[in-house]
């Protein structure tokens, strides 16, 4: 078996990614060959920890620039993380992967409440553990969500799942001139707004140290790849 470069690892998924090519709604096929997936990596022995988004549902923020009360559409859009959770979880059971699914807000008939201590347990036990529902608060998006959950479990790392290989300087997909950063250090990211994450999760990665991994995760095999410390998509860390 691989060594592992990363034990204990928080995947920040979009909601996109689970929508396939059509981009809105969750897209099965892709869920369960993601499940799959995590279900190789977990028996590598690594600990997995998801964010899961719900963009391909509703984005708050969208919602919002259409009239909608801001806070409100936030919290619909927390919502739509659950239901994605939901549908993530149902595939890694049927694959033979117990997980556990916390939220941020209540509602303890599909799932349990965020306790970071039991949290951990679950990680310490084999469970993959899929946090959904944002941080429970408006105005804050699920990136900022993965950092703060990373550093209450204290995860190595942050693996930010895409539909390109990386970070580039430009959209890749319009532009084929576009150049694609190998490194970024979080300093540069924040000073020159350079698309990885929002900047309050930048800055509490660059505050605790913990790097991010950018990289395509539709093609089956890289999340296992990254893990084992293989240098594909783009890493951001340092000062």
């Amino acid at each position: 078996m691989p060594e592992l470069h990363f034990k204990r690892v928080l995947l920040k998924l979009t909601g996109e990614s689970l929508a396939g090519k059509s981009g809105e709604g969750i897209d099965y096929d892709v869920v369960r060959s993601l499940a799959n997936e995590i279900k190789d990596v977990r028996s590598m022995g690594a600990d997995i920890a998801i964010v899961i988004g719900g963009g391909n549902i509703l984005r708050g923020s969208l919602a919002a620039e259409s009239g909608m009360d801001r806070v409100q559409a936030d919290y619909m859009g927390m919502l739509g993380t659950v239901i994605n959770g939901l549908a993530l979880q149902s595939s890694l059971e049927q694959v033979g992967v117990e997980t556990r699914m916390q939220t941020s807000i209540n509602m303890s008939q599909i799932a349990e409440p965020f306790v970071k201590r039991r949290a951990v347990r679950h990680l310490e036990k084999g469970r993959v553990l899929i946090f959904a529902g944002g941080t429970g608060n408006p105005y804050f998006t699920t990136d900022t969500t993965a950092s703060l959950r990373a550093m209450e479990i204290k995860a190595d790392v942050i693996f930010k799942a895409t539909k390109v290989d990386g970070v580039y300087d430009m959209d890749p997909m319009t532009n084929k001139s576009a150049r694609k950063y190998k490194e970024l250090k979080f300093i540069d990211v924040l000073n020159k707004g350079i698309k990885v994450m929002d900047a309050t999760a930048i800055s509490l990665c660059m505050d605790n140290n913990v790097p991010i991994i950018v990289f395509n995760t539709l093609e089956r095999g890289n999340i296992k790849r990254v893990l084992c410390g293989e240098k594909i998509g783009t890493i951001v860390r340092g000062g």
